[in-house]
């Protein structure tokens, strides 16, 4: 082959080359649309029933990706209240077909559903639960400030252990309540007003009910019996009633306490969780008050536990990620969930926040519906 024709193949093939990049990179967005609408098309939907308190987690660009890339499923969430999930027939709303799972925010729900339903109180039926458990855990703390920590301190009400401050006599601290005694009885004249804790509205708020329940099992010497219910509910009404106004969610009463500080909010109760997601979501908010903001663990505590109850083998796959070490990473450092065995697959020195232990360790178990159920009538009436 002469030269002048090798010559002449060479332009023509480089002359198609330039055509064929041009040409792609005219239509790179359309072909990487098409790749990913394959990529989509290929992935196993699966439907959830989802209760509150996790929406920006299950959000999250990174665990959604997780899900989609390494596990196959594409994750569609309908929300739904625990009392819903319970009672009402679970189908979707869009086309009535069935859920492959529910994840409730609570644990009372979770072993509730898998009783058989209640006709009596006109609960629907149920589908028979195939798998799943408590999955994303945070104890119920008490957030306070340094003032307010160290006159606690003084009165032998909280125990400093290792930088983690322990509500260690939870019964005085009631008691401090129930008597009305004043904050500048303990030191603190610059508080107007009586010893309270500010809470969520046990009658209208789930986190709320869990706290009462905790209050009661604490009542109770940590063994809820029927004696014992009928003996301290009377007292747990009474400090129901000295509570005043009431928030009616957590993050209300959260944003609260970090706005109007020791004057306006001197005890709150709320989750563990709440100040890990403040914390990597503002983090200049967040060094403003670092060094002032003080984490009281109740001794006992109580877990408020989000379940999963899977449906189908779909649901199963989605269970499952919840043992994906990244998802674990995300949930605990980003979000606040402890999770894993013993809900203690984790490093808490890698938050970078002073006063939250590697493990809760003292717990009371979670009441039963019925106990809550009559908790609630109680105080409401």
């Amino acid at each position: 082959m002469s030269k002048r024709v090798l010559g002449v193949i060479l332009f023509i093939v480089l002359i198609a080359l330039i055509i064929g990049i041009k040409v792609y990179n005219d239509n790179e967005t359309e072909i990487e649309s098409a790749i990913e609408t394959i990529k989509e098309e290929t992935l196993t939907d699966v439907t959830i029933a989802v209760g509150g308190g996790k929406e920006d987690f299950i959000a999250d660009e990174r665990v959604v990706e997780i899900m989609k890339t390494k596990y196959g499923i594409n994750p569609i969430y309908d929300t739904w209240s625990n009392g819903k999930i319970i009672k009402d027939p679970l189908t979707r709303e869009s086309d009535k077909s069935s859920y492959d799972l529910m994840f409730c925010s609570d644990q009372r729900f979770y072993d509730y559903y898998k009783l058989p339903a209640d006709r009596s109180k006109g609960e629907a039926s149920r589908y028979t639960v195939l798998n799943g458990g408590l999955t994303l855990n945070t104890p119920i703390v008490i957030y306070s400030w340094g003032d307010v920590t160290n006159a606690l301190m003084n009165e032998g009400i909280v125990t400093q252990i290792n930088d983690v401050y322990y509500i260690t006599d939870m019964n005085k601290l009631l008691n401090y309540i129930l008597e009305g005694k004043k904050w500048a009885d303990i030191g603190l004249p610059m508080l107007y007003g009586n010893i309270n804790i500010a809470s969520t509205d046990p009658v209208t708020s789930s986190p709320g009910a869990t706290y009462y329940g905790l209050l009661l099992s604490i009542m109770c010497g940590g063994y809820v019996t029927d004696s014992g219910v009928n003996e301290n509910m009377p007292r747990l009404k009474q400090f129901y009633e000295k509570s005043g106004y009431m928030n009616n969610t957590p993050a209300d009463l959260f944003e609260k306490y970090l706005k109007t500080g020791m004057g306006g909010a001197p005890m709150i109760v709320d989750y563990e969780k709440s100040i890990v997601e403040f914390a990597t979501s503002n983090p200049s908010g967040f060094e403003q008050v670092k060094d002032d903001i003080r984490i009281l663990y109740p001794t006992p505590t109580i877990w408020n536990s989000h379940c999963i109850a899977t449906f189908t083998q779909e649901g199963n796959l989605y269970n499952n990620v919840f043992e994906d070490p990244e998802i674990q990473k995300i949930a605990w450092e980003k979000y606040g969930f402890r999770t894993g065995v013993s809900a203690g697959n984790y490093d808490v020195s890698s938050l970078g926040i002073t006063g939250i232990p590697q493990t809760i360790t003292s717990l009371v178990t979670s009441l039963k519906m019925d106990r809550y159920e009559n908790l609630i009538n109680y105080l409401s009436h």
